[in-house]
């Protein structure tokens, strides 16, 4: 039976993982532990963590998510890239819920959910407005997604973040509260501020994936590429992950401590969020008829989100210390466990495609 196979395709593909994937959600719980250890128990930590920047997130944080995002854009097969950009019903449906749906579903939650912290609801509403650039890449990797899809959705969310994040803000900050005769916020931020996250956070890993792809293939061959320098290199994405959370952690584990009910009110509106973004986006890639692995990063390129670009922004607007910031800090504090939790149960709604993709 169609069914049976798929099923058992689905479960080849979680049993083939490496055991760092298989196992993640355990390094990831011990990342976060280890973090919160470390900011509670070495003084000062997090400010010689802070004591050099790229703007203004810390310069460990900067080089884990090079870190993480370098290896998944070396393994993009850049010339199969027009067979993404020619699939209209996929970039259209990653707009829509990328820039109207996400936005506005993080408006409602938050104003439903934190209608008594106005500076909280203010940064998730922030956090809704970035969208994904960074860690989409390692949890649609992990799904089986469709690598070059990823790598165009992200391209196109990139320039749609650079041109429209400040006026969204506008509007979901301050137009759109008038009309519904709401309190207003303001935000300040030019295109300048966002285009450099997106340069750094985006262009570097992609530029050195994509020339280690060419140079590699032209020197040695696309099997020797494939077979022997990507498995060299794939590890260091998740180890940069881990890297990446003791960090974060680190740097905020006094506050995620001393505030773990304002933590708790706000992960309620993010848990929502992601469930639902990611939900309702990977049934609207199979209603549109898109096979598993596009649909699954239709799924992950729209529930997440460009946690760094909404805390550098949240942190020169408001403060290190405001309650923005705090927002900011734990988007992908929930976002991380989460995403990965998602990432096994698209594996597992692969068995409601009758089609698995050529290339799975």
């Amino acid at each position: 039976m169609p069914s049976t196979t798929v099923t058992t395709k689905s479960s080849g593909v979680i049993g083939g993982l490496s055991t760092l994937d298989r196992f993640l959600p355990v390094w990831i719980g011990l990342a976060m532990a280890a973090g919160l250890l470390l900011g509670r128990l070495v003084p000062g930590l997090d400010t010689a963590l802070e004591a050099v920047k790229i703007g203004e997130i810390s310069l460990p944080i900067a080089l884990g998510l090079l870190l993480m995002m370098y290896p998944v854009l070396a393994k993009v097969r850049y010339d199969r890239l027009d067979t993404v950009t020619g699939d209209r019903r996929m970039l259209l449906a990653s707009l829509v819920l990328n820039w109207i749906v996400g936005p506005a579903l993080m408006f409602a939650l938050a104003w439903a959910l934190l209608p008594d912290l106005p500076e909280y609801r203010t940064g998730l509403i922030i956090v809704g407005l970035a969208r994904c650039i960074a860690m989409v890449l390692i949890w649609n990797d992990l799904a089986c997604g469709d690598r070059e899809a990823a790598a165009v959705l992200v391209a196109l969310n990139s320039i749609f973040q650079v041109i429209a994040f400040g006026a969204l803000g506008w509007f979901y900050l301050e137009i759109l509260p008038g009309w519904l005769g709401l309190s207003q916020a303001a935000l300040d931020v030019s295109m300048w501020d966002i285009a450099q996250y997106v340069l750094i956070f985006l262009g570097i890993p992609l530029a050195a994936g994509y020339l280690s792809r060419k140079l590699g293939e032209r020197s040695k061959g696309r099997e020797w590429y494939e077979t022997r320098f990507l498995p060299k290199i794939g590890p260091i994405a998740l180890y940069g992950l881990l890297f990446t959370i003791v960090i974060l952690f680190a740097l905020q584990g006094h506050t995620i401590s001393e505030r773990p009910l304002d933590v708790a009110r706000i992960a309620l509106p993010l848990l929502a969020y992601f469930f639902l973004m990611w939900g309702g986006s990977f049934l609207a890639g199979r209603a549109i008829g898109l096979p598993y692995d596009r649909t699954s990063t239709l799924a992950f390129t729209a529930a997440g989100n460009n946690f760094e670009l909404a805390i550098a922004v949240a942190v020169g607007v408001f403060g290190v210390t405001s309650g923005q910031a705090l927002a900011g800090v734990v988007g992908p504090l929930i976002e991380v466990p989460v995403l990965v939790a998602l990432v096994y149960v698209s594996l597992w709604g692969r068995r409601l495609f009758s089609k698995e993709p050529a290339d799975a």
